[in-house]
């Protein structure tokens, strides 16, 4: 059993210091980066060949929008009256992008207000919890706090790093989930807002592809509601 002293002085030198900016993870080199820009804003910048494509049904589109000197994508707003519009965006089926057991990295940045949230909002993932394994990053509940998701190969279990803090207040935020060995962390606007222990020996392994938005464009969808930028993945072979 960890201690929960020995926990939290290894989460701050995996993260930096919980109540000032986390420190910079050493630089791997993206495997996938979505920056929404120029004339096809679903290519990945990465020069990795991971280019989205939208699956939609309902009429679900994303719009572009002015951010940063870029681009940025909104997604469809609140529906309450079915048949709503959904609408993922999605890589070709991968195994490219799985982690395995080695240190990981993935983010967005995210703007969502208060009346855009719902029980359950996806930002990024690759693979499902009761198909394999996964990771997530998700804005879950009224609340809108983000969390981080991992779930291994070898058990269902959801593994689960929960933000402190909302990020439904109709401003930009950065985004950042981290896995290294035992601890998964998230990091808002760089800074510690949540961790938990895991596996050591927890392994991503799935022939999905890298969903963006949403799971699909089904039912329960869990679809993002706000708008997205700077989507990537980082991985430490």
């Amino acid at each position: 059993m960890v201690s929960r002293a020995a926990f939290f002085t290894a989460v701050l030198v995996l993260a930096g210091t919980a109540m000032g900016p986390a420190q910079a993870a050493p630089a791997t080199g993206d495997v996938v980066r979505y920056t929404f820009d120029g004339a096809f804003p679903l290519a990945d910048d990465s020069g990795n060949g991971h280019d989205l494509t939208p699956v939609s049904r309902h009429g679900g589109s994303y719009t572009t929008v002015a951010h940063d000197g870029g681009s940025a994508l909104a997604f469809p707003p609140p529906c309450d009256d079915e048949p709503c519009p959904r609408i993922a965006l999605r890589s070709a089926t991968t195994t490219g992008l799985n982690p395995g057991r080695h240190p990981l990295r993935y983010g967005a940045s995210v703007r969502l207000a208060a009346d855009e949230t719902t029980k359950g909002e996806n930002v990024l993932q690759k693979g499902y919890s009761a198909m394999g394994s996964q990771y997530k990053l998700q804005i879950d509940g009224a609340q809108g706090r983000p969390s981080c998701v991992l779930v291994g190969d070898r058990s269902p279990m959801i593994h689960l790093a929960v933000s402190s803090v909302s990020v439904a207040d109709d401003r930009w935020h950065t985004l950042e989930c981290r896995r290294s060995g035992s601890h998964l962390v998230i990091l808002v606007d760089d800074r510690l807002r949540g961790a938990t222990l895991i596996p050591v020996n927890l392994a991503v392994r799935n022939d999905m592809p890298v969903s963006v938005g949403g799971k699909g464009s089904y039912l329960d969808n869990d679809q993002f509601q706000g708008v997205l930028d700077e989507v990537w993945v980082s991985i430490d072979h």
